[in-house]
C-alpha cells in the first residue's frame, strides 16, 4: 500500500476522533474536513457519504431535547411578526438572486434557509429531505460560518455606534445572525438583557425549522406524486415536546444534546471532507456574494423594522 494511502487513512481517523472530542466547534470541523479534501484522496468516500446522511438526521433528533416548547412559543411572541416577515424575504430574495446567478436551486435553497432560520442547523435539517448533495452542504455551511464569525465582531459595534438599546439589540441579533452561538456571543458582548432576549427569541425562531422543512419537501418533490414523510423532523418535534411536557431527567436531555453537538461536529468535519476542488471551481465566489447579499438585506431590513415598530 502506497505510504500516501496509509497516511489519508490514518489521519482520517484521527480527525473523526479529533471531531468527536469536544475540543472544536463545528467551524473549524468543517474547515479540517475541506484542508483533508483539498491535499488528500477520500478513503471511505461512499461509506462518508452514507453516515453523512443518517448522522444529520440523528442530531438533528438529538438537539430537540435541549429546546422548551413553553419557552420558545413564548419568547416568540414578541418576535413573531418580524420573524416571518424575515424568513419570507430571505426565502423570497435567495430564489430571486439564485435564479440571477444561476447557481444550482438545492444550493440556493440551502444558503436561504440557513440565512432565514438558524444558519447550520437549518441547514443540516433541510439537507436531507431535499437530498441535497454534500458538496453543496459544504459550501453553504462554509458560507453561513464565515458570516457567523464577521457577525459576531461586527454586530456590538454597530449596536454601541447606532446605541441601541438592550431590547432592539437582543431581537436585531436574534433575527440577524445565523447561528445561535454567535448571536449569544454576540449578545453576551453587548449586555445581559441582551443575551436574554436574543437566547429567548433565537430559540423560538429554531421552531421554524419544521414548517420551513415541510415547505422543502412540497418545492422538491418533482415529479414524484407522493411526498416522503421526514420522519427524523417529526422525531426533532417530539424530543422537543418530550422534554417539555414529561418528567424526563434534566441531566439526560443535557447528556443527549451534548452527544448530538458531538455527532454534528463530526458530520460537519464529514461534509467538508466531500468537497472537492472541481466543486468548488465550480461553485466560483456566487455562493458567498448570494449569501452576504441575503445577510446584508436582512440585517439592515430588520434593524429599520426594529426601530421603528418595536
Amino acid at each position: 500500500m502506497h505510504p500516501i494511502s496509509i497516511l489519508s487513512k490514518v489521519l482520517f481517523f484521527v480527525l473523526i476522533i479529533f471531531s468527536l472530542s469536544g475540543l472544536i466547534n463545528s467551524p473549524i470541523a468543517l474547515t479540517l474536513g475541506i484542508g483533508y479534501a483539498l491535499i488528500f484522496q477520500h478513503p471511505y468516500a461512499n461509506v462518508s457519504q452514507q453516515a453523512v446522511k443518517w448522522l444529520l438526521k440523528i442530531a438533528v433528533i438529538g438537539l430537540g431535547f435541549g429546546m422548551y416548547m413553553d419557552e420558545a412559543l413564548a419568547a416568540g411572541k414578541d418576535g413573531f411578526f418580524l420573524t416571518l416577515f424575515s424568513i419570507v424575504l430571505t426565502l423570497s430574495l435567495g430564489f430571486a438572486l439564485g435564479k440571477l446567478f444561476k447557481l444550482d436551486k438545492k444550493l440556493t435553497h440551502l444558503l436561504s434557509s440557513g440565512t432565514a432560520i438558524c444558519g447550520g442547523s437549518a441547514i443540516a435539517a433541510v439537507a436531507p429531505v431535499i437530498r441535497a448533495k454534500n458538496e453543496d452542504i459544504s459550501i453553504a455551511l462554509a458560507v453561513v460560518f464565515i458570516l457567523n464569525a464577521i457577525a459576531l465582531l461586527l454586530f456590538p459595534y454597530i449596536g454601541s455606534l447606532l446605541d441601541l438599546s438592550q431590547y432592539h439589540f437582543g431581537l436585531w441579533s436574534a433575527i440577524a445572525i445565523h447561528d445561535t452561538s454567535s448571536v449569544v456571543g454576540a449578545a453576551q458582548a453587548y449586555g445581559n438583557e441582551a443575551l436574554s432576549i436574543a437566547t429567548t427569541v433565537k430559540l423560538a425562531r429554531a421552531l421554524w425549522i419544521i414548517p420551513l422543512s415541510l415547505f422543502s419537501i412540497l418545492l422538491f418533490k418533482g415529479k414524484e406524486k407522493r411526498i416522503k414523510t421526514p420522519w427524523f423532523i417529526f422525531l426533532f418535534l417530539i424530543a422537543i415536546l418530550i422534554n417539555t411536557y414529561t418528567p424526563f431527567p434534566e441531566s439526560l436531555s443535557i447528556k443527549i444534546t451534548s452527544i448530538s453537538r458531538s455527532l454534528l461536529v463530526l458530520t460537519l468535519f464529514l461534509i467538508g471532507t466531500s468537497l472537492s476542488k472541481n466543486r468548488v471551481k465550480a461553485a466560483g465566489i456566487k455562493p458567498m456574494i448570494l449569501g452576504s447579499t441575503l445577510w446584508i438585506v436582512i440585517s439592515i431590513s430588520s434593524l429599520l423594522a426594529i426601530l421603528m415598530w418595536y
